[in-house]
Parts: C-alpha cells; sequence; structure tokens
C-alpha cells in the first residue's frame, strides 16, 4: 500500500517559535497568539486541508544561557511571552470536528495527577482528538522557575518519566472499568463503585492513591508522542511511544535514530511498526519554482541569527570573536555547543556562526512548484522512512494556506493525502487504523480491569 502522510502543523503558543526573526513578515498574524481567534481560525483552516493534528510545542522557561541573560531571547520574542499550549484546545476543537491535537507537556516538574484529569478532560471535550508530547524539559531556567538550583540529570529525568507514565497508565487505563458508569435513574445510581478503584502508587518519585477522577474516555489515554534521539530518549521511546518528532542533521541520522527507536520496540515486546516518526519539515510552495525562491529568499532576508544563537543556548558568543578565530582557540574541544550542534574545532568562528539563521541548513526542505514539493516529501516518506511532517510555519497562516491550496491536491491525486476524514475515527484510530485504545502489546495495557495495581515502594529521594 502507498504509505500516506501524517500531516501536522508545527505551533506554539508564542511569537517566535523555531523561525526567528520572521513574525515581522507582512500580514503575519504571530503577534495574535493571544486572540482566541487566532486559534479558531487557524484550527478551521487546518480543517479544511485535511490536517490530521495541531502540534503545539511548549517550554516552561526562558532562554538566558546564552549572553548570561534571557535578553536576547526577550529581544527576539523567542518563546517569551509564552502562553499555555492545553488552553487553547477547547476553543480550536469548539469550531473543529476532526483536527487533532498534540499537547507539549513536562514530566519533570507538575505532578501527574492533576496532569492525568486535565488531558482526560481534553480527551472527552474533543471525543478522543487528542495527544500527548511527553517531554521532560532541558532549560536551566524551567528547573529554578520549579524550585530547583539547576536541572535534574538528563538520564535520571527519563526515570522519573517513566514512573510518571506507570502512574498515569495506572488511573487511565486500570482506575476505571468501561461499564462503571451505569445512570441507573430510578435506583439513583450513577456509578458503581465496584468499578472503580484507587492505585495504591507508591513509587521512588510519586505518591498517588486514585482512584481518577474522570471517567474513562474515547481514548483513555492520549496518543503518545516523544521526542528524543538519545539514549535513554530512545529507550524510553521504544516502551512508551506511539509518535516519535524526532530529526537529525541530515537524512542519514534521522534514518538510524528511526532504526534504533523501532529495535527499542521490539526489545519491549512491541513490534516495531508499532511506532510512527515524524519529523519537522520545511515547505516553501508557489505556482512556478521562481516564485517560491523568491519567497524563500525574502524568508532568509528576514531570518535572525541572534534568535538562532539564543535558542541554542550557546554558553559563549561567537560574535564576540574575530571570524578567522578557530573554535579550538575559543575553548571548544570537541562534541557539543550548545543544545543542537555537534562542531568540529578547526572550524573557524565565521564559519560555525554561518550556520545560525540560515534556512537552507534545515535538513527536510522543500523550495518549489506543487509538483516538485510532493515529489519531495514521496522521497521523505520511502526513502527517509518518516511517516509524516510537523510542517513548519514561516508565515502564519500563509504556510499552510500555501500547503493546502497547492500541495494538499497534488498529495491526494497520489494516494499520500486522504481526501475526507472519516466521521468515527479518534486520533489513534486515525493513524493506526486499529482502534481507539492502546494496543494489548503496549506496556500501559497491563493495568486493565484493575491489574498489577499492587503497591511497589521504593525509596523516597529529594530533587532538591
Amino acid at each position: 500500500m502507498t504509505k500516506r502522510l501524517i500531516l501536522n502543523l508545527f505551533e506554539m503558543n508564542c511569537v517566535s517559535h523555531i523561525t526567528h526573526g520572521l513574525w515581522r513578515l507582512p500580514d503575519n498574524h504571530r503577534e495574535r497568539f493571544n486572540d482566541i481567534e487566532y486559534w479558531t481560525e487557524l484550527a478551521q483552516l487546518l480543517e479544511s486541508g485535511g490536517f490530521d493534528a495541531v502540534f503545539l510545542a511548549d517550554v516552561v522557561g526562558t532562554y538566558d544561557v546564552f549572553r548570561g541573560s534571557a535578553d536576547t531571547a526577550i529581544r527576539q520574542g523567542l518563546q517569551i511571552p509564552n502562553n499555555d499550549p492545553a488552553s487553547v484546545v477547547p476553543a480550536m476543537a469548539a469550531v473543529t470536528r476532526h483536527l487533532g491535537f498534540g499537547i507539549t507537556f513536562s514530566t519533570t516538574y507538575e505532578p501527574p495527577f492533576a496532569w492525568a484529569r486535565r488531558i482526560s478532560t481534553l480527551d472527552h471535550l474533543t471525543k478522543g482528538r487528542v495527544g500527548w508530547n511527553i517531554v521532560t524539559s532541558y532549560l536551566p531556567n524551567a528547573a529554578r522557575n520549579f524550585g530547583l538550583d539547576g536541572e535534574v540529570e538528563h538520564d535520571l529525568r527519563f526515570e522519573m518519566a517513566d514512573e510518571y507514565l506507570d502512574v498515569l497508565y495506572k488511573l487511565w487505563e486500570g482506575s476505571w472499568d468501561d461499564d462503571a458508569i451505569v445512570a441507573d435513574r430510578e435506583g439513583n445510581v450513577y456509578a458503581d463503585p465496584e468499578k472503580i478503584r484507587a492505585i495504591h502508587h507508591k513509587g521512588r518519585w510519586f505518591k498517588v492513591e486514585g482512584p481518577h477522577l474522570p471517567s474513562p474516555s474515547r481514548q483513555r489515554t492520549p496518543v503518545l508522542f516523544t521526542a528524543t534521539a538519545s539514549g535513554a530518549g530512545t529507550r524510553f521511546a521504544g516502551k512508551h511511544a506511539e509518535v516519535v518528532f524526532t530529526g537529525g542533521p541530515d537524512a542519514a541520522s534521522l534514518g538510524r535514530t528511526i532504526t534504533g527507536i523501532r529495535a527499542a520496540a521490539v526489545a519491549a515486546g512491541r513490534r516495531a511498526e508499532d511506532v510512527r516518526f515524524v519529523t519537522m519539515a520545511g515547505v516553501v510552495v508557489a505556482p512556478t519554482e521562481a516564485e517560491a525562491r523568491a519567497k524563500f529568499a525574502r524568508f532568509q532576508e528576514l531570518a535572525s541569527p541572534d534568535g538562532y544563537l539564543a535558542h541554542a543556548s550557546l554558553p559563549w558568543d561567537p560574535a564576540a570573536y574575530p571570524p578567522e578565530t578557530k573554535l579550538r582557540d575559543v575553548g571548544i574541544d570537541s562534541g557539543r555547543a550548545g543544545r543542537f550542534r555537534a562542531v568540529d574545532p578547526e572550524q573557524t568562528v565565521g564559519e560555525f556562526l554561518a550556520g545560525f539563521g540560515d534556512l537552507t541548513r534545515q535538513p527536510l526542505l522543500a523550495v518549489g512548484d506543487p509538483q516538485q514539493v510532493a515529489d519531495e516529501i514521496e522521497r521523505w516518506l520511502d526513502e527517509v522512512g518518516i511517516d509524516g511532517i510537523n510542517l513548519l510555519q514561516y508565515h502564519s497562516y500563509d504556510t499552510a494556506r500555501d500547503f493546502i491550496d497547492l500541495v494538499v491536491p497534488v498529495l491526494r491525486e497520489r494516494g499520500r493525502l486522504r481526501r475526507e476524514y472519516d466521521e468515527r475515527e479518534t486520533l489513534r484510530e486515525r493513524i493506526f487504523g486499529a482502534g481507539d485504545r492502546l494496543p494489548e502489546r503496549h506496556y500501559g495495557a497491563r493495568y486493565r480491569g484493575g491489574a498489577h495495581l499492587t503497591p511497589q515502594t521504593h525509596p523516597e529521594k529529594d530533587l532538591r
């Protein structure tokens, strides 16, 4: 069968999410992110074009490493100001019937019981259209915002996240039976207490009695996304993730990540095909290739290197050195410089700096007419091995509108996109075509019917 594209729009409840400096484009609506109409208009546009979901990123701190403060991020509007992503979902759901919602939320700083309740509520309100992008948070300022002196160590965050998910599965899958609500008006019994149970979780990081407060939603467990490429993240994804949002400096690196996570899924007792892979992709399309390239050149003119430097959390300022200076002479011997970039110490500062704000460095980038863009997307699906894209926004709403008007008809004609939604499907059913609930071979399904809820006691640990 022809592989169908999972099509999401990459969004964030802020001015400058990924494409720094481009909020200045004429008629860009980025500054309207505080207005509910921005989100309702966007949701209706995406549903008109057959998008599977809008993928909402989030952070819970500022980018304050570069130049020793958050000043650069604040000037750039780089994810500050920044609002809660989950809060806009009900507004978007109210004006749509099919569009899904991927909501980013961190396992490191807020307790699992409250989050389980919030996202179950959203799954009810959307009739099964929500997914959760599981993150563990990486910004030092985020840790300080929640009372810690510094970041929790990377692999330890994933250990905590693993137990966090265990608590949630017990609440979502094990706390209520499907037939617990009897709604017996004559007998004055709404729910059967024999079919609702506490979970009595007592672990290393969390202690939760339960029961879950919401009744079972259509999906029970939201579609589980993770964004990862690390060793600890790969093991975590193999056990938990249904969709992995991943990337890399090039297609070969992306392919290795996909292979590794599929192997981790098999090691966790699942099937390799139980995991889908989406990656961020840049698409600039116009009726002719010349028009698309002119549009892309305008985007490049406005791209802000300072925004990208701050986003990378560079612990040093390349602009403070002569461009001919070697990185080794700045004190960078090998490995990484900031969050994103693997560096060559023999590279000059000027060469290193040139990559920031260079929009051509996007690993999956298609600039051209509709046929050319569709050809490239098909190559990503068939040769790179991805299952879908989070469409990078250069302009709101023109990026999505151009894709809908010009690329969607071609992809539909080639069998890569559906022509219409299925009225009955949840987000999980849409992605996998195998029902609304987690498959039985997924770790979270072990708690169904109240199985395996015996308390497990581990030593307590104080993160402070």
